[in-house]
């Protein structure tokens, strides 16, 4: 959308935020009750300890009560119902809320980076400690992101990154103006190509520039011009050739398509998840269930765009896509949930405002899941699709000591998730509630 002076500058002011956040090492937490992501069963007095070199827990045990006084590397949420950190499958943390495209001819690297260091931080302030980033137009933004957060300088969620997106020219992923005369950034359609020997050849270059996935462009998108959310773009070969390529290093490909189309040539082409969905068929179900593909469908965010999108300058084409949409993706959402597809929790931060992630958890529940599978959805699930479900999803022994808590028992009221008391990522305090 397209963002006012002050929104602008006030996006970049506050990267100060995100360089302020401090964190504390925590070597051990008593949790009142600790949720188990997989059984749905609260471990009573839960007592958690952490080896500060690897990050990981070390022990899960029971206390009897809580040390007095409390070690000045212990932390006391007895009172507080505990979860793992939350995993957001679909966000853009290096991009703010914008319907004008024409920005990204203009903004450079450095610009883009400190917008993403501001999300960062207020992402894991929402206690999303982890977070698959599916492509940003500045190429390689997020791949800078995710190594500086890596290395401790700047806060912020584990990061999966995709580095540009793979689209045809003119398509969902490529930044096109209509009427547009002047000269357009290299940096910013790095993954255009046509053919499949060509996207062979974009994938590999992504492969070996470090990103974790591949993102491509398969249908037509609701926030770009010309482009249509219900039609194919990449063909099945194009589809075909960049999977081949990815298999050799086994890295995953992520497929965004809308159409019933798109989201079947890409499963049969060997995808492994595919984002929105939103007109998903029966057969295109079938083919997710089959070839276990997961499904990230932002439900939330069709709302957002509805209401704030005419206020805030985005384009009646955009809009209008939006609509028709919006509405078939929730009731898809609730068929693919009820044939057993795996759903996983993504919201496409970005084009709403970063730090509402957990908004979506509502919706979730609203089209069919319950309160834990919409917690599952954002925990063991996404853990599954990351190749990562030794690691997060889960609170226990040799899983990164990723800790968020809430107030209140989002088993019965799930919209506890937006109200984040406190936040662990890798037995590092960054949030607590009683000290802002």
């Amino acid at each position: 959308m397209k963002k006012n002076k002050y929104n602008y500058y006030s996006a970049l002011l506050l990267v100060f935020f995100a360089a302020s956040v401090q964190s504390q090492n925590i070597t051990e937490v008593y949790c009142g009750k600790l949720l188990n992501t997989e059984t749905g069963i609260w471990i009573k007095n839960a007592l958690i300890k952490v080896d500060q070199d690897s990050g990981k827990v070390k022990e899960l045990s029971n206390f009897a009560k809580v040390s007095n006084p409390l070690k000045k590397s212990s932390l006391d949420l007895s009172k507080q119902y505990c979860l793992p950190g939350l995993i957001d499958m679909h966000t853009h943390i290096s991009e703010d809320v914008s319907g004008d495209l024409i920005e990204f001819y203009s903004i450079t690297q450095d610009e883009q980076l400190k917008i993403g260091r501001k999300n960062a931080s207020i992402t894991l302030m929402a206690g999303f400690t982890t977070v698959r980033d599916v492509g940003v137009y500045i190429a390689w933004t997020d791949k800078k992101l995710r190594d500086e957060i890596e290395a401790k300088k700047t806060p912020g969620p584990r990061m999966k990154v995709a580095g540009y997106y793979l689209t045809i020219p003119g398509g969902g992923g490529d930044v096109a103006i209509p009427g547009y005369q002047g000269d357009v950034p290299d940096h910013i359609r790095m993954g255009v190509a046509r053919g499949p020997e060509a996207f062979r050849e974009k994938a590999k270059q992504v492969i070996k520039g470090g990103a974790d996935h591949i993102k491509l462009i398969a249908s037509g998108a609701v926030l770009a011009y010309g482009s249509l959310p219900g039609s194919p773009e990449m063909t099945p070969e194009e589809i075909s050739a960049v999977v081949d390529e990815a298999r050799k290093t086994k890295t995953p490909v992520t497929a965004h398509a809308h159409g019933a189309l798109s989201i079947k040539q890409a499963i049969q082409s060997g995808v492994n998840s595919i984002e929105h969905a939103s007109l998903i068929d029966e057969e295109g179900i079938e083919l997710a269930k089959k070839y276990s593909v997961s499904l990230t469908m932002d439900v939330f965010n069709g709302d957002y765009i509805n209401e704030m999108g005419e206020k805030d300058g985005m384009p009646e084409e955009f809009l209008e896509k939006n609509r028709e949409t919006t509405d078939i993706q929730r009731k898809n959402f609730e068929k693919a949930h009820k044939a057993g597809v795996r759903i996983v929790f993504g919201t496409d931060a970005g084009v709403y405002p970063h730090g509402q992630n957990a908004k979506q958890f509502s919706y979730m529940t609203k089209f069919g899941m319950t309160n834990l599978e919409a917690i599952q959805a954002a925990t063991i699930k996404a853990a599954e699709v990351l190749r990562m479900d030794k690691e997060i999803g889960k609170v226990d022994k040799g899983f990164f000591a990723d800790i968020i808590a809430v107030s209140n028992n989002p088993l019965t009221d799930i919209r506890s998730l937006e109200d984040i008391q406190y936040v662990i990522k890798e037995g590092y305090l960054y949030k607590d509630r009683n000290k802002q």
